[in-house]
């Protein structure tokens, strides 16, 4: 059978293809531009500019030599107006919103496991395959072997039938065999860092970079506790909820966190008790489900959050309104995946949240 294989120039993905070489599988690797590493060149000044710019071109340099090494050929594609109209634009506006975008997650709804798909096709494709750490087993997506990997919940948002003819190669190792596979085939990426950053963006300045794209505007920083104005932020897009790092508040020597933002008066809210980051209830929209509804089941609010007991009380088309025991730093525009042991049951985006039936003002 012909699979193609989502190539990135790491470590993952290079492993996915050498595994499903070695099992007989015709495989092809297949490359993704999706971002203009191009733009803002008016930034090469800077100085954080080389540090943190995501470099495209050596990933994609790393995938040639990898795919010639195992003896694949390897395709490139263009996504770059796709990435932005589906992607970079919806993270910018809810920023715009003062919400706290996952940019990964609705780049694999909309370009790896859509577009990606479809260009598969065209080369032929009887499966695609990536180096995402999932299971999909019996029509039903599964969390991975490593738990500290597992990224089922970047997968929440696709939809279901997507994933008929998707293998997840690395689903049933740890990431330190995916590594050691690497080494004992001298693949030259073994040692290669994992990306970071924003998706195929890469890891940057973000404040500088955003600037590009959204004008900054400074207000007012108050303690909650207090009603006291304590500094001035930078922007409420900076900031999210649960947020103690990076606050720069001069002369301060509490420990603080951000518990609130009042877009209508630009105002950031900060406490130094963490019960004003509690919350008990929730409101998720965008649903996606891939298994049926449980009422009882278990939801992860953050990727490196762990998974909280919660019922489904109320449910509409596509949101569910959720009880739970108090959970510190719900966030708005984040994604709420819900669980039913290994399966994954499916996921939305945060709406609002509520305390002791008030809903906390956190945009």
């Amino acid at each position: 059978m012909k699979v193609v294989v989502a190539m990135s120039g790491g470590v993952d993905s290079s492993v996915a293809a050498l595994l499903l070489k070695k099992k007989g599988y015709q495989v092809i690797g297949l490359f993704m531009r999706n971002w203009d590493s191009t733009l803002n060149d008016d930034l090469r000044g800077n100085p954080f500019y080389e540090n943190y710019i995501c470099p495209q071109e050596k990933d994609y340099h790393d995938a040639q030599e990898i795919c010639k090494k195992l003896e694949i050929p390897l395709h490139r594609v263009d996504f770059i107006q796709e990435y932005w109209d589906e992607v970079f634009s919806y993270f910018l506006s809810e920023l715009k919103k003062n919400r706290t975008p996952n940019p990964d997650i609705m780049c694999n709804k909309y370009i790896k496991f859509d577009l990606f798909l479809k260009k598969a096709q065209e080369l032929g494709a009887d499966l695609i395959a990536t180096g995402h750490y999932a299971r999909f087993i019996d029509g039903k997506l599964k969390k991975a072997i490593d738990d500290n990997k597992d990224q089922t919940y970047f997968l929440s948002q696709v939809p279901l039938d997507n994933f008929k003819n998707v293998i997840f190669p690395l689903g049933e190792l740890k990431k330190t065999d995916v590594k050691k596979i690497a080494f004992e085939n001298n693949l030259k990426v073994a040692e290669k860092k994992e990306s970071m950053g924003i998706c195929f963006i890469g890891k940057r300045n973000f404040k500088e970079f955003l600037k590009n794209y959204l004008p900054a505007q400074p207000g007012k920083i108050k303690n909650i506790e207090t009603d006291e104005e304590i500094g001035e932020h930078e922007g409420l897009m900076y900031y999210t909820i649960g947020q103690r790092r990076g606050l720069n508040i001069g002369g301060s020597k509490q420990r603080l966190f951000v518990v609130g933002k009042d877009l209508s008066n630009n105002c950031l809210f900060v406490a130094t008790e963490e019960k004003y980051l509690l919350s008990d209830e929730a409101v998720i929209e965008n649903m996606n489900w891939l298994a049926p509804i449980k009422k009882n089941c278990h939801a992860k609010f953050r990727y490196r959050q762990k998974e909280y007991p919660v019922e489904i009380i109320a449910q509409g088309d596509n949101w569910v309104r959720i009880k739970y025991q108090d959970v510190k730093a719900v966030t708005p525009g984040q994604a709420c995946v819900f669980y039913d042991q290994d399966i994954c049951l499916g996921g939305g985006l945060i709406k609002e949240v509520y305390f002791k039936g008030k809903v906390k003002k956190v945009v």
